[in-house]
């Protein structure tokens, strides 16, 4: 069941368009994530979604309806790029604010011991790190147990430790039915949590599909070696003394580079990262 929807949704601030035709869909039990450089428009879609901007053309549809209704926010859970909270307000009492707003929350133990604030509990806001106030906001976003959360960069600035709890706090959301749009820019977050993955770029859809998918339409393996200055390969690119290709079938290229009479020094045949098929992806338009 789709949750949370774009269709063909452009949003313009003056003579720049944010959005231009985007749409997307976010289904029950899934985690979605937008990709793309600063100004591709991923906080423009989420901040559309969740009803804080109106589209100029398009639709935009939050649990089946206008996400700009309250009864449609009822079951959303948000966490913005830019945090603002009131200084002298305690942690506890944030949790127990957003709490109130929900029909089924999250006991104020359970979110404070997941996400690692216990000794923050009593802690002003005002006095926290920005780390710290990061991992406040993505709490909060789960307090009330949505079914589905919105988060804008989440664990930016948090420290690794913290990263994987808010990981594994994204993957229990989903499991338990669920739906999880993030944006992000560490491609390893997209690759370890999306089940599928939308690159934004200059307010538009580039490429779009599952992790697995996109780097199969990129092909999937890639094969660099150590070569000596006069060796060129068709499809090869030089890095310095290396030559990289990427393949579909990484055992056939070392195979047919072998049968070539190359030499293969220092050779490394792994898997293309999320990163690496995006890259080519966008190289490609």
């Amino acid at each position: 069941m789709i949750v949370a929807e774009l269709l063909e949704v452009t949003k313009r601030f003056g003579s720049k368009t944010a959005l231009g035709s985007v749409s997307l869909a976010v289904c029950e039990g899934s985690v979605v994530a937008l990709l793309g450089p600063n100004g591709a428009g991923k906080s423009t879609a989420m901040a559309v979604l969740v009803g804080t901007r109106r589209p100029d053309a398009g639709v935009a549809r939050l649990f089946g309806r206008d996400p700009r209704a309250a009864t449609a926010r009822a079951h959303l859970g948000a966490m913005a790029q830019e945090i603002a909270f009131p200084a002298t307000v305690r942690v506890r009492e944030l949790v127990d604010l957003v709490r109130v707003h929900y029909e089924r929350p999250f006991s104020a133990s359970r979110v404070l011991a997941r996400f690692g604030l216990e000794e923050l509990a009593s802690r002003q806001v005002g006095g926290l790190s920005v780390g710290e106030r990061r991992r406040v906001a993505v709490a909060l976003a789960f307090t009330g147990n949505p079914g589905f959360v919105v988060l804008d960069e989440p664990t930016a600035g948090l420290d690794r430790e913290t990263r994987r709890a808010v990981w594994e706090a994204i993957r229990e959301h989903a499991e338990r039915g669920g739906a999880v749009l993030l944006s992000t820019h560490y491609l390893e977050e997209a690759d370890a949590l999306a089940d599928w993955v939308v690159q934004l770029a200059e307010g538009v859809v580039v490429a779009e599909g599952t992790v697995s998918g996109l780097k199969a339409s990129a092909r999937t393996t890639l094969v660099r070696f150590r070569a000596e200055p006069g060796v060129a390969i068709e499809d090869a690119i030089r890095e310095g003394p290396y030559l990289s290709l990427v393949a579909a079938d990484g055992a056939e290229a070392v195979d047919r580079l072998v049968r070539s009479g190359i030499t293969l020094v220092d050779l490394e045949v792994r898997p293309l990262t999320l990163e690496e098929a995006l890259g080519r992806t966008e190289a490609s338009r």
